[in-house]
């Protein structure tokens, strides 16, 4: 995968290193460097950059670099056209009569960034255009040997095989969500004695804790780097006609992962108020302390983070009486772990910590890094907002996509990790299709549970207890 640019040095603690533009620049071709590193250029010349000839191929960070911010700027299948028009023309590749010995200098080349391309943005090839400029450069670098032929089938089918895959996990996804839609009234009018809870499904924390890993390691894998720019997409300064890629966002599978971490936090909110008694009340949220525990040994934040959030929504902590009876030490040093005081300085140690190990890991259980995903995006965010996307020249500030590519380029590393835990259909079930609560759902619940305490949830009570009566009426 796409190395961590070598550059990261340049930048201080506070991002953007403005003492840089004070030296003097070297110029080539329209890219601007100081101290070898590309620090800006015109559109142009850095596509032009991204184009291999026979002497030259571009660095891989600076391929994944140029292909995860090019979009900003520009649509995927625009840059592939330009890239397709640039090999073609320098190469002459469409002359008739072609000569093999130029196309095996650098088919070779030609045939690698494709790879490179379709192996990490493969999304990139669900739109046709893209998908027809690539068969189209392909076919004229197969023409000229029967071994490049192979190559580029073996590429097309590595690439139709990846989105077959996307294809059917949205499929899945789109399923699982039809069936966990809240359905208050099921859980409401099944008898408490039948009704299934989460330590009934599985009594282990530890074993949750692992099956809570392969939900997010699985999401995370589908999550494409490209999403992350996608999500912040907004008008091209120097381009009136068009919102650069902005009318049609492609981030579905991140959206999904937030979505989870929604749902896992109202599944322990929901498993908290639901009991009738105060001591199973309390059980269960020992429980998913345990649980919470075990997913910050294993190195997977992000289901910590859903689950401390669970326990910290106002339906769950107002139950005094039941928090009476749970031993709090446990979850007060989870709680500081995730502290978001100093922009959420203990976290980010401990998140340095589990990268650390992973680089020196022997095993997969000792790879995983998951990080509290939309702290991750908000960093990327701000990262994304605070630097201007061209500089007053009117050139790429490509120093700051340098930096946006060492931090997506990281969490590409974090998520090609496969889970080591065995699969537990059973608890992969509940935990994706069980129906959880929705706020009002919850509140009555708490409200049941612990009698409201002033004037304030009087009211709110009196209110949702008719509101659930006529809702009953009516169907």
């Amino acid at each position: 995968m796409p190395q961590t640019p070598p550059f990261a040095a340049m930048f201080d603690s506070s991002g953007y290193n403005r003492n840089l533009y004070q030296s003097k620049e070297d110029s080539c071709g329209g890219l601007y460097y100081h101290d070898n590193n590309l620090l800006s250029g015109s559109l142009e010349a850095l596509i032009q950059h991204l184009v291999p000839n026979v002497d030259y191929y571009p660095d891989r960070t600076y391929i994944f670099t140029f292909l995860l911010s090019s979009r900003l700027f520009m649509h995927p299948y625009e840059l592939m056209a330009k890239v397709c028009h640039l090999c073609i023309e320098q190469q002459r590749l469409s002359e008739p009569g072609l000569d093999k010995n130029r196309i095996r200098k650098i088919a070779p080349k030609i045939l690698q960034l494709l790879t490179e391309w379709t192996e990490t943005f493969p999304y990139d090839f669900r739109d046709e255009r893209m998908m027809r400029n690539l068969k189209e450069l392909a076919q004229r670098i197969a023409s000229g040997d029967e071994m490049y032929r192979k190559n580029v089938q073996q590429l097309l089918q590595n690439l139709l095989r990846k989105l077959a895959t996307v294809s059917q996990y949205e499929e899945v996804l789109a399923k699982i969500n039809a069936t966990s839609t809240d359905r208050l009234t099921v859980l409401k009018t099944k008898p408490q004695s039948i009704q299934r809870d989460i330590i009934t499904v599985c009594n282990d924390p530890y074993a949750l804790a692992q099956q809570l890993t392969h939900i997010e390691l699985e999401r995370l894998n589908y999550i494409g780097p490209e999403e992350f720019v996608q999500a912040f997409v907004q008008k091209d300064p120097l381009d009136n006609d068009k919102s650069c890629y902005g009318d049609r966002k492609k981030t579905r599978n991140l959206e999904a992962y937030v979505e989870w971490f929604n749902r896992l936090s109202y599944l322990v909110a929901t498993e908290i108020c639901m009991p009738v008694k105060k001591k199973h009340r309390a059980r269960v949220i020992e429980y998913f302390i345990d649980v919470a525990r075990e997913c910050f040994n294993i190195g997977n934040f992000n289901s910590l983070m859903a689950i401390v959030s669970g326990m910290n929504m106002s339906p769950v902590s107002r139950l005094k009486k039941t928090w009476a009876k749970v031993k709090t030490a446990k979850f007060d040093i989870l709680e500081h772990q995730m502290d978001p005081s100093s922009n959420f300085y203990n976290y980010r140690t401990a998140l340095r910590g589990a990268a650390q190990r992973s680089l020196t890991a022997h095993s997969n259980r000792e790879k995983i890094v998951i990080p509290f995903f939309s702290l991750l995006i908000k960093d990327i965010y701000f990262l994304n907002e605070g630097c201007a996307n061209r500089l007053p020249n009117g050139h790429v500030n490509f120093e700051k996509f340098w930096e946006l590519a060492k931090q997506v380029s990281e969490f590409m590393t974090w998520k090609q990790v496969e889970c080591p835990f065995e699969r537990d259909r059973k608890i992969l079930q509940y935990l994706l299709t069980i129906p959880v609560f929705s706020d009002d759902a919850l509140y009555l619940a708490s409200y049941e549970s612990e009698s409201p305490e002033n004037h304030i949830e009087k009211d709110r009570w009196k209110t949702l207890r008719f509101v659930s009566k006529v809702t009953r009426i009516n169907k």
